[in-house]
């Protein structure tokens, strides 16, 4: 029982690959992670080349994988809890989301520890469409809404607290989700007052993200409804599995995605060490 590092997502792929997608919903998260470094190259997330490893089994079987591309924590996936150990002794990791038993172990290892983040991955189970629908109704977004887009995405990303990410990330996913007709506007008398994202379908598997509707537009049922159209023209196109996390501390969005059929399939929680201010 071992772990291998490589910053070759290649490499990576080649090893972990077939145990990823054998269960694509948990390993969500690496498995978009990967295919934006293929795509985008190495310095994808940031200027710090990423950091890929897997863990072999007592019969030589990938047992779960990690996944780091700095500023973003460290992305542990379908881990066998006797590679937390060795991990901790590998990498001096401080910040790390994993399934709740994982991060718990993880934080285990260091003097202490804060809970930065508590995530449900919720998975579309029947869709439910919101009736009454709100008024007005959804459209693909075009070249014509980028400035609003970005905007949005920006004010996302506050809201969610994760790492600060230059104008070029957000131009990027902008411009290639609204090229490749992933991202959904819901809208009101000819005004966008939703959004709603996927992402490349990988696996068999789509995520929904982002979904943003701004303060003054809230509670008026537009996320629900959007969130509804991507979900149903994803089922459409031929994922067999469409997912989406929510922030266990907002009642609202949780309750707006059970609404509509997701239904939880696991807990994630980003954890850090006591005194990081990252």
């Amino acid at each position: 029982m071992t772990w291998t590092f490589t910053d070759d997502v290649g490499v990576f792929l080649d090893a972990a690959g077939a145990s990823l997608a054998a269960r694509p919903a948990e390993n969500t998260l690496v498995l978009t992670i990967t295919a934006a470094l293929r795509r985008h190259g190495p310095h994808a997330f940031g200027e710090h080349p990423p950091v890929m490893g897997w863990w072999r089994g007592p019969g030589g079987e990938v047992a779960g994988t990690l996944v780091h591309t700095p500023p973003h924590p460290a992305s542990l996936n379908t881990l066998a809890p006797q590679a937390v150990g060795p991990l901790m002794a590998a990498l001096p990791l401080t910040r790390v989301n994993a399934d709740r038993a994982i991060a718990e172990a993880v934080a285990a290892h260091w003097p202490a520890h804060r809970v930065i983040r508590e995530e449900r991955l919720y998975r579309l189970g029947e869709l439910v469409p919101p009736s009454p629908a709100p008024e007005g109704r959804a459209r693909a977004a075009t070249p014509a809404d980028r400035d609003l887009l970005l905007r949005w995405f920006a004010a996302f990303g506050a809201e969610t607290g994760g790492p600060a990410k230059g104008a070029g990330r957000h131009e990027r996913a902008v411009d290639e989700r609204t090229a490749e007709g992933r991202l959904t506007l819901w809208e009101n008398g000819g005004v966008p007052v939703s959004m709603a994202g996927v992402s490349l379908r990988l696996a068999g598997t789509v995520r929904v993200a982002p979904v943003h509707t701004p303060p003054e537009h809230r509670r008026r049922g537009y996320a629900a409804a959007v969130t509804a159209e991507v979900s149903r023209a994803s089922r459409e196109a031929g994922a067999a599995e469409v997912l989406l996390f929510t922030d266990l501390s907002n009642p609202v969005s949780n309750g707006v995605y059970t609404r509509i059929g997701y239904r939880a399939l696991s807990d994630r929680m980003l954890v850090g060490v006591a005194s990081d201010d990252g």
